[in-house]
């Protein structure tokens, strides 16, 4: 039977039984809800337990925890993220069985055409804040948005929520073409640079799938794309947009900005459009900001509202979350996991007038860290001790043969842990007043500072 996306609809109504394999993930978990919430019925499966199963099965849809053949019993589609593969035993049982298997970001698709208003935001990097600061804005506008964040924002006490609105906002991501299952009204691009080379071959494939991205936005709609970024502008060649951004030539433009970057002045296309005191401080997040002032402004949001709602933004999960303090130093973790990450998350905590910065980094995935060598030790330079623990494998077998022990050889001072608890143990010991420590990267290296907080 063909699993392709026009037949998605088919099955994602009220009455048909769906199984969701891989349900405990940052966006499968709010896809089992929203659809539950239509009255499908939903089953699901993760490899383990965790806060997010268990929210699922208070709210009556039950989770297997494994993968299992017998667990897709009753199920009339399959929805998986992308990191399930055809070997997986409940893939292969429902292949054996002809039931059809659909990919998570087709099931957001076909969701998202019941929306008039459908904004999508992609990026190899700022995604998760920029979507939560227009989160934000639409909030404070009061247009009961239904909303998907690749991370918990404290407004919403999740990452998801099911408003009532006539708008979606959806982060978007490039990973396996994902975002090209969308139906963007808004597309907004933040930057293109070479990333998840484990699936795209190399920087002019990114932008190949980035221009498809926006090509998917009707005549009716608009892209919005950084006017600061060469490689977005040389993407988007021939294709109408406007644009956000510190240079000149911008159409939604920063002026005034003070020195830690958090407060500013916003021309659009030329003319004053409002002034906007961020929770938020940095280059990188003023680009954020801007971006999400783009969409408001598109969107014919006024700047009194726009700027309430950014002022009411001061984070989100695992960006530059506080987690507490010990021994005098104050504890931070930080989901950067690619250079271009890093470089803009170091350059905003050097203007908090810390006496040293100390980074507890952990590479995510073998590919992009041999891919990307020279450019994470060249930002792990900058800081004044780094403690770089093993490589998270997440989806890859070490078949580069690289580690962690490879970066510390190339940056003076560096410290390696094989480890979490090493980690723990080397910050323990470093961390004095005055100090920032950083836990940075997309795995699970935020348990070491959760653990050197607790320890006495």
């Amino acid at each position: 039977m063909p699993s392709n996306a026009a037949l998605i609809g088919e099955y994602l109504r009220p009455g048909r039984r769906v199984h969701l394999i891989g349900i405990g993930g940052v966006s499968m978990r709010p896809l089992g809800l929203v659809l539950h919430d239509m009255g499908v019925a939903i089953s699901g499966s993760d490899m383990s337990n965790s806060p997010a199963t268990d929210s699922l099965l208070a709210q009556g849809i039950p989770v297997a925890i494994g993968h299992r053949a017998e667990n897709i019993e009753g199920a009339e589609a399959i929805i998986r993220t992308a990191a399930v593969h055809n070997d997986n035993p409940e893939i292969a049982a429902a292949r054996a069985l002809g039931i059809p298997i659909f990919e998570r970001a087709q099931a957001w698709g076909h969701i998202m055409k019941s929306y008039r208003e459908a904004i999508c935001i992609a990026g190899t990097h700022g995604k998760t804040t920029t979507t939560s600061m227009v989160t934000h804005i639409f909030m404070e506008a009061q247009k009961d948005p239904t909303v998907m964040i690749g991370g918990r924002l404290p407004l919403l006490d999740a990452g998801h929520r099911v408003g009532r609105g006539g708008t979606i906002i959806m982060e978007s991501c490039e990973y396996y073409n994902s975002f090209l299952n969308f139906f963007p009204t808004v597309a907004v691009i933040l930057n293109v640079e070479a990333d998840h080379l484990d699936f795209f071959k190399d920087l002019a494939d990114v932008q190949k799938s980035f221009r498809a991205f926006a090509q998917l936005v009707p005549e009716t709609g608009c892209v919005i794309a950084s006017g600061d970024d060469a490689n977005t502008l040389e993407t988007l060649a021939g294709i109408d947009h406007i644009t956000f951004g510190l240079n000149e030539t911008c159409t939604v433009r920063a002026v005034n900005c003070s020195d830690d970057w958090h407060a500013f002045d916003v021309l659009c296309n030329g003319v004053p459009y409002g002034h906007f005191d961020l929770g938020v401080v940095g280059r990188h997040n003023t680009l954020n900001a801007l971006a999400a002032i783009a969409v408001a402004w598109h969107c014919g949001i006024d700047s009194e509202t726009a700027a309430r709602g950014l002022a009411s933004f001061h984070g989100a999960g695992r960006r530059m979350e506080k987690k507490g303090v010990y021994n005098g130093a104050d504890v931070y973790d930080d989901y950067a996991h690619h250079p271009g990450e890093l470089h803009a998350l170091l350059s905003a905590v050097q203007t908090m007038g810390y006496k040293r910065i100390l980074c507890a980094f952990q590479p995510h995935t073998y590919t992009r860290t041999h891919a990307l060598f020279d450019d994470f030790v060249r930002e792990l330079r900058r800081v004044d001790v780094a403690v770089v623990a093993e490589i998270y494998a997440a989806r890859e077998q070490n078949t580069i043969g690289i580690s962690s022990a490879d970066l510390v050889a190339q940056i003076p001072g560096a410290i390696y842990c094989e480890t979490l608890p090493e980690v723990t143990e080397q910050l323990r010991q470093l961390a004095q007043p005055g100090d920032l420590i950083l836990t940075v990267g997309a795995g699970d290296i935020f348990k070491a500072g959760e653990a050197l907080l607790k320890t006495k």
